[in-house]
């Protein structure tokens, strides 16, 4: 066997802790509060669990040692009838009970704190929201194989690319063309759904300048592995010149150019758009984006009337029915 070929498995091993750890470095040393809550909440919930799990493996070397075969100890205490011990049960059971009361009580506070519906309270720790700050909205949709994001305040839109003042709340509302996807910058906070006909939410805070990679954490299809885009956070003042930027070099983003840029691609490169069709992001929403096509939140009113109106004549016809049907009537 070749030397080469003896050392390709340890290679890829070290490869893949190598990546591995990179990852995690970014999750527990993130650029932004929701996801720095994040990750000292795993780092909690890991130690302990920890409490329970380090002594039990020592614990279990410790008693294979000592009661080895031909050990002085071997033959202590030698107690074939022993079957209990209430000091031992009460060990055995008050430590994990505890611990599992602690991770309970703790993944409970912090599921309602970062809920990713909630909006930001602060945008790091011991600095509260500016009064009189409004929240970044940026409407994100997921097409194959690329992201696509609106600006609404300021009328321009973006593909693969997305940038937010530093120490501003974003709220991202988020949807898909087609296929249900996966919206996730580790450095800003944790993943969420993108679904066709639904919109989710997050909101989140980047308090370091930078550039950061965002991604599609799910599979989606041939050319999933290149859906990734890039984060940037930005001064004031270098947002506002990104914008003007994509005003400046941009062109419209139309309903027609929407449907061209909604067609299957892979590895799509930065684009920017000057300008937005007035509702645009609202007719992808509701899956209305065609000609003649109506829209989702308009069938589901008409739904919802035909069914309310068909609810009101039943109600009147019972009603009608009961009145006829009275011992009085039936007397006279």
């Amino acid at each position: 066997m070749r030397p080469l070929n003896l050392l390709r498995a340890p290679l890829l091993l070290a490869s893949a802790a190598l990546m591995a750890g990179c990852s995690e470095l970014v999750v527990l040393n993130p650029a932004g509060d929701v996801a720095a809550q994040q990750g000292r909440l795993v780092v909690i919930a890991t130690v302990l669990m920890l409490l329970i799990i380090v002594p039990v493996i020592f614990l279990t070397l410790l008693f294979a040692w000592r009661y080895r075969q031909n050990s002085k100890h071997s033959d202590e205490e030698y107690a074939p009838d022993w079957h209990h011990s209430t000091k031992l049960e009460l060990v055995i059971w008050s430590a994990p009970l505890v611990i599992i009361i602690a991770l309970g009580a703790l993944t409970w506070i912090t599921t309602h704190k970062l809920d990713p519906y909630r909006p930001l309270d602060r945008i790091a720790a011991g600095q509260p929201i500016p009064e009189g700050v409004k929240p970044l909205e940026v409407q994100v949709v997921s097409l194959d194989w690329k992201w696509l994001f609106f600006y609404p305040e300021q009328g321009i839109a973006t593909v693969n690319e997305v940038a937010a003042p530093v120490d501003r709340p974003i709220l991202f509302k988020l949807t898909s063309s087609h296929t249900m996807n996966a919206f996730y910058i580790p450095d800003l906070a944790g993943m969420i759904y993108t679904m066709p006909g639904m919109q989710t939410e997050l909101n989140a805070v980047i308090n370091k300048p930078g550039e950061y990679k965002g991604m599609s954490s799910h599979y989606s299809g041939a050319g999933f592995s290149g859906m990734n885009f890039k984060f940037k956070g930005l001064s004031n003042e270098d947002f506002d010149k990104w914008i003007a930027q994509a005003r400046t070099e941009g062109q419209p983003l139309t309903r027609d150019a929407y449907r061209e840029l909604a067609k299957p691609s892979e590895r799509n490169p930065v684009a920017r758009f000057a300008s937005v069709e007035q509702g645009l992001y609202n007719r992808v929403l509701n899956l209305c984006v065609e000609d003649g096509q109506p829209c989702m939140h308009e069938v589901m009113a008409k739904d919802a009337m035909r069914n309310r109106a068909h609810h009101t004549e039943r109600a009147l016809n019972t009603a009608a029915a009961q009145s006829i049907c009275t011992p009085e009537t039936l007397i006279e």
